[in-house]
């Protein structure tokens, strides 16, 4: 567990943490509510890691974190409308599209639902992270499945402390409700998780 600002991360600091990634680890990070576990989301044998590190069931899929929307086209079938608008909106931020997933994105990263969550992320240390590497990184919440996301480092479970690479610990973030979650893949929007972007101002960013 490596202490890091959270304004100004060290760039050594996110360099090693990267190396890690690149290396199929896994690295706790800070997101603007609650830390989360990135991993290298294009690799099956990182992706079990976090799969396992969550206790996280093989139905439930997990998000990735992108640098710059460009990264979408490698990612995703299209870009409708309504992600256009509600990226420019609140990304970076604590927004998750869901979109069609490109064929040779792994299915176990999509729980076979061929769609997936991504995100632009907002915190310092996160957005440090994804400009790191040169591939998407998962975003899941760093708990043990079912139970709360962690706004501090020191609050992490025992277990998930032990199986992580690198702990990066900014001291605590906003907390509260994770990513609001919106699937845009439909004819019209579909809010899958209502969390720290309300329901009024998505639909207000589309009106």
């Amino acid at each position: 567990m490596i202490r890091v600002d959270a304004r100004r991360p060290d760039q050594d600091l996110i360099q090693k943490a990267g190396k890690i990634l690149t290396r199929n680890g896994v690295v706790i990070f800070p997101a603007q509510c609650l830390y989360g576990v990135a991993a290298n989301a294009l690799k099956p044998d990182a992706v079990e890691k976090v799969f396992r590190l969550k206790h996280r069931p093989g139905d439930n899929p997990i998000l990735v974190l992108i640098r710059d929307r460009k990264d979408l086209k490698d990612l995703v079938k299209t870009v409708p409308s309504s992600a256009e608008r509600l990226m420019r909106r609140f990304w970076p931020g604590s927004i998750t599209l869901v979109f069609e997933a490109a064929g040779h994105i792994s299915p176990r990263l999509t729980a076979n639902s061929g769609k997936i969550g991504i995100r632009l992320p907002g915190h310092p240390v996160a957005r440090a992270l994804v400009n790191a590497v040169d591939f998407p990184l998962t975003g899941t919440s760093a708990n043990l499945s079912g139970q709360p996301g962690c706004n501090r480092a020191s609050d992490l479970p025992p277990s998930i402390v032990e199986d992580a690479d690198m702990i990066l610990d900014a001291g605590p973030v906003r907390g509260g409700q994770g990513s609001s979650i919106v699937d845009v893949t439909g004819p019209s929007i579909s809010i899958l998780r209502h969390g720290a972007v309300s329901e009024e101002d998505i639909h207000l960013a589309l009106s």
